[in-house]
């Protein structure tokens, strides 16, 4: 399996998520909850597939625009 292939294969801290995405780290966290985003890591340890980030963003900019 290749990193394309394996959406885990970047994950990043929901702090940096949080940066990446322009939002508040409790929004990365309410994404994850409502299914948006697959939190991956251990506990006291969220971390967030790069890859879904990006899906989701784009897919939010093109519903807005």
């Amino acid at each position: 399996m290749t990193a394309v292939d394996n959406p885990r294969a970047r994950t990043i801290p929901t702090q940096l998520a949080a940066m990446a995405a322009g939002v508040p780290e409790a929004t990365i966290r309410k994404w994850a909850s409502r299914g948006k985003l697959t939190r991956y890591g251990r506990p006291g340890r969220a971390e967030y597939s790069l890859q879904e980030l990006t899906a989701l963003l784009e897919a939010k900019a093109a519903s807005s625009a």
